[in-house]
């Protein structure tokens, strides 16, 4: 028998007097990168200074809301900002390393969107200017920063879970309109580093480094539609060096059915209990030592928080968590995961997973980190 217990609803946006230490943020690429700049009033340790794009619209659009910060469409012209301490990267993937190197080189920290690169060229690229200039990287990763995956988290962390034995993840999200907003996701990357970024960083955080992976994949008629140069439909069966096992699963050319599964979600099957976080929704469901059923559900407590509105869009309250836990942790000398080497990892199983997918066979991951 289970039940439901409501988070109450509190003010979601709290009034935070600025920290004297903090960092300033200046952030290339407008469209997502726009709603980070926006989500700043929800912060304290990182506030934002300025922003950068090509496309004088999306400076505008940033302008009207956001008056008072520096723009350019040039982007050594921000880096040259002493008052930018942390660049955020929003552009397409292929740019990223550049972007990356040019921020290190400048002396910033740097948030970038996942994933990371979405190459091993690039991987070497970054790792070896962030390891000669000592600049520090945290991963966007904003499924991690989501209400109740943080929760799930916090649970793992104090062992009410135990040893994880079996992961599955999935994110499931029709993307007609990704392809019209971004023309480059149908031609320029693979899914494997776009969609699947979330679930295979989920199998990463939590059964730790990935041994080898089988993978199989197939193109919907939607991706046909669009011309994809990539599979948009993919399954993944992973082993941990550890030995544990798990699964993340991705569909991006479906017609979805929310109401009987989230377009994210994770499950634990831990060896203490069972969990699961779901986005878009804010619940998190798992059983209690006496094995009754609860469901927290943050949607009325986190909606303006985390969603801005009274609809479910964008990511301001996960872009807000993961700015601060960095600022946070480069303010007090403290590590942050995902960080530059985390992400270079999670990138080399995701190439795993590509080639896995592309070639028919089990790939052992070591064989593409040793290069």
């Amino acid at each position: 028998m289970g039940f439901i217990k409501h988070i109450p609803g509190t003010n979601p946006i709290p009034k935070l007097e600025r920290d004297p230490r903090a960092l300033g943020l200046g952030v290339i690429g407008l469209h997502e990168g726009r709603t980070l700049l926006l989500a700043m009033d929800r912060t304290s340790r990182i506030y934002p200074i300025a922003g950068c794009d090509l496309n004088p619209d999306k400076i505008q659009a940033c302008r009207d809301v956001l008056p008072d910060l520096f723009y350019t469409s040039d982007y050594a012209a921000m880096l040259a900002s002493p008052d930018v301490k942390v660049v955020g990267i929003y552009t397409p993937d292929s740019l990223h390393a550049e972007h990356i190197t040019l921020a290190f080189e400048a002396g910033k920290d740097v948030i970038c969107t996942k994933p990371v690169v979405n190459s091993l060229d690039d991987a070497r690229r970054i790792l070896e200017v962030g390891r000669r200039t000592g600049r520090r990287l945290m991963v966007g990763q904003s499924t991690r920063f989501f209400e109740p995956f943080r929760r799930q988290r916090a649970a793992f962390d104090r062992g009410e879970l135990g040893h994880i034995e079996l992961l599955d993840a999935h994110y499931i999200h029709r993307m007609d309109w990704y392809y019209q907003k971004s023309p480059w996701v149908a031609s320029a990357t693979d899914w494997v580093f776009l969609g699947m970024s979330h679930p295979i960083d989920l199998l990463c955080w939590y059964l730790g480094p990935i041994r080898s992976v089988s993978a199989s994949c197939y193109q919907s008629e939607l991706g046909k539609a669009h011309q994809l140069a990539s599979p948009d439909v993919y399954i993944v069966n992973a082993i941990a060096e550890s030995g544990r096992i798990g699964r993340a699963m991705g569909h991006y050319g479906c017609h979805e059915l929310p109401a009987a599964r989230n377009c994210i979600e994770l499950m634990l099957y831990g060896t203490k209990t069972t969990s699961l976080a779901q986005y878009h929704d804010m619940r998190y469901v798992y059983a209690a030592p006496d094995g009754t059923e609860v469901m927290e559900d943050h949607l009325y407590a986190g909606r303006q928080y985390y969603f801005n509105s009274e609809v479910h869009g964008m990511h301001y309250g996960e872009f807000a968590n993961y700015a601060e836990y960095f600022a946070q942790a480069i303010l007090e000398g403290k590590p942050n995961s995902p960080d530059l080497e985390e992400g270079v990892r999670t990138l080399c199983v995701m190439e795993a997973v590509r080639r896995s997918a592309k070639e028919g066979r089990t790939v052992e991951v070591e064989d593409i980190t040793r290069r």
